[in-house]
């Protein structure tokens, strides 16, 4: 919690409305973070959490404007209340699915979702991550982005544009750890497994026989990880890409 006299500190999330997302607004809230949070869904009327619609910025980051634009608005509500910008986590994304939910290949995605693919997991990242870098640097703040335990592997159900994105995404974080780094900002990365979310893919509990711990992860248990990646417990990693996934990857 933060003490008396310390500035309340302040993380932008994207993806914030399901799973991981969701865990870490919980995660962050009760440490007496204030959370921006982003998706493309309105603030919904029936949500309990009391920042409300203020703390809410309706974008699509498939769509390179809208991104831009919501950058401009994301400083504007910064600088209403004198806000500090001390970490910005990554966490949107998508991964399209063929009939039935079936996983899409190399072959069979079409080229327009590749282009929305890439534009969501890989480029609103860097677009946000060097949009607000100075709020960042002013705090010597942090950038978590969250990849995946399909972006080193073939995967029985993330299609092709999802795990290459991640991929891409996981050489981006080191690229922007080297970058950001003389600035004090820290880049890192997470790599889920299987986590127990509201979207799983029919047949993921046949994977618990591939996973050590011999269970699915929970998405409280990521938002734990990305926490310490974002206060000072981590003050010297940067450029890392931490697996949370009950060892699968073995």
């Amino acid at each position: 919690m933060a003490l008396p006299n310390e500035p309340r500190k302040t993380l932008i999330l994207t993806g914030a409305s399901r799973g991981i997302g969701h865990a870490t607004v919980k995660r962050f809230s009760s440490a007496g973070w204030r959370v921006i949070t982003c998706s493309r869904h309105a603030f919904p009327e029936d949500c309990p959490w009391e920042a409300g619609p203020e703390d809410h910025i309706q974008l699509d980051l498939a769509d390179l404007d809208s991104t831009t634009a919501a950058i401009g608005e994301m400083r504007r509500r910064l600088e209403a209340d004198g806000s500090r910008l001390n970490a910005l986590v990554n966490n949107a994304a998508i991964s399209p699915k063929g009939p039935d939910g079936s996983r899409l290949g190399s072959i069979d995605t079409a080229a327009e979702d590749w282009m929305t693919v890439f534009r969501v997991n890989f480029f609103a990242p860097i677009l946000l991550g060097r949009g607000l870098i100075e709020e960042l640097k002013a705090v010597r703040g942090a950038v978590v982005n969250v990849t995946s335990i399909a972006g080193s592997r073939v995967h029985p159900f993330a299609g092709a544009a999802y795990a290459t994105s991640k991929a891409a995404l996981a050489a981006l974080t080191r690229e922007m750890a080297h970058d950001f780094g003389p600035y004090g900002v820290r880049v890192n990365a997470i790599a889920p497994g299987e986590i127990d979310t509201a979207i799983l893919s029919p047949g993921t509990d046949k994977l618990i026989e591939q996973i050590p711990l011999r269970r699915l992860g929970t998405p409280e248990e990521v938002a734990r990880v990305i926490h310490v990646l974002c206060t000072e417990a981590s003050s010297y990693v940067t450029g890392a890409e931490i697996a949370i996934n009950g060892g699968q990857h073995v």
